[in-house]
């Protein structure tokens, strides 16, 4: 089986293409990711220190065909094609796409030029995730599927990033496992009794630690992302010139929940209090930032580990691509602890296509129906 993703749910344009040899064992030797391709707007964004919608969606607009033409071409399945377009459906395509006019456009000369590649499934993102970028990845998603006949699978976003762990050779994860998804838009525990089963026991209850990062950096001066230039100046640190103190929110609380709203007021309140700044200060600070997240995350996930008798501890989301988290995580538990290489822990499409092809919740979707949900729960 091969089957075709896109991940548009946040400010990445996500394609792959994943070639299944069994589709009933998940197993790193039983799958070939033919192309996985990424395009980020985190440049476009880092003016505004956070996503801007409005800018992603127009951006996936741009990015989704081109992505889409390199990828089945990466995938050896490009080809052209002289038959006509059929018009009816072009029409009712239009219809669909009405609010995305360019990316319409694209598609429209993508058809015309070339033929049904030989993949036998679509799949999509449709939540969690900022719904103009969510609609505009499903409505390409809906439009192909219709056009060429082909079936359409729905994927939660947050399986995905448990499903990432897989993207690498890997010992088996035994389950009961606990998941960590750290990311921009969310932080989340999650007990897995096994792939399919979830149950949400902690999260955050403000900003999500991935968007600390982004904020406490703004602060700084430093661009977004923020997260990896918070871990880039941490390193750098040597001095101990400001003697640097932040809270560490809701780590001594019996619950698995997080908090990061204070810790950015916390940092706010001790920028503002010093006249002048130096390089010295941003790294200390830097290194304070990190530390205290890292230490919370960590807690949370070794207590989560130990009351649920988990078997192994999944990382997933932007943030678990951190040198630190990874370390201070397994210098904490004897359990074994699973996380995605690097190119696969941000958002990415592979981790949508395997998640559709393995997981017994992947939603068979109506071309004509299907619509995303940006507060989209891994258990519903």
């Amino acid at each position: 089986m091969i089957i075709l993703s896109i991940e548009t749910s946040c400010d990445d344009t996500a394609i792959s293409i994943i070639e299944a040899k069994n589709s009933k064992k998940i197993d790193f030797n039983n799958f070939e990711v033919l192309a996985n391709l990424i395009s980020s707007q985190a440049e476009l964004h880092s003016e505004y220190g956070g996503v801007f919608p409005a800018l992603a969606k127009r951006e996936h607009q741009k990015n989704l065909i081109p992505l889409l033409i390199r990828s089945l071409k990466k995938a050896n399945l490009l080809k052209e094609t002289k038959k006509e377009l059929d018009n009816k459906k072009i029409l009712k395509i239009k219809k669909g796409l009405e609010k995305n006019e360019v990316l319409f456009q694209d598609l429209k000369e993508f058809l015309k030029k070339y033929a049904i590649p030989e993949i036998n499934k679509i799949a999509v993102t449709i939540g969690p995730g900022l719904e103009p970028c969510l609609y505009t990845g499903t409505n390409l998603a809906r439009a192909l599927s219709f056009y060429w006949d082909i079936p359409l699978l729905g994927v939660n976003h947050l399986e995905g990033h448990i499903f990432s762990s897989y993207l690498a050779p890997i010992e088996k994860i035994e389950f009961p496992a606990i998941a960590l998804i750290v990311s921009g838009g969310n932080t989340q525990i999650i007990y897995v009794k096994k792939i399919g089963e979830y149950k949400i026991v902690g999260e955050t209850r403000d900003d999500a630690a991935g968007e600390c990062f982004d904020k406490t950096a703004r602060i700084l001066g430093l661009a977004y992302p923020g997260g990896p230039l918070i871990a880039k100046k941490a390193k750098e640190c040597k001095s101990n010139k400001y003697d640097i103190s932040l809270p560490r929110p809701m780590m001594k609380e019996k619950n698995y929940d997080f908090s990061f709203s204070g810790l950015k007021t916390a940092v706010l309140y001790d920028r503002k209090k010093r006249k002048e700044i130096d390089e010295n200060y941003v790294q200390e600070m830097a290194c304070e930032i990190e530390s205290s997240i890292i230490d919370v995350l960590t807690h949370k996930t070794i207590k989560a580990a130990n009351d649920f008798n988990a078997r192994s501890i999944i990382l997933g989301g932007g943030v678990s691509a951190n040198k630190k988290l990874i370390k201070e995580i397994k210098k904490n538990t004897k359990l074994k602890v699973f996380y995605p290489p690097l190119k696969f822990s941000g958002d990415n499409a592979s981790m949508t296509g395997l998640a559709a092809i393995y997981s017994p919740n992947t939603k068979n979707l109506n071309w004509l129906k299907a619509k995303p949900k940006s507060n989209l729960k891994i258990n519903e």
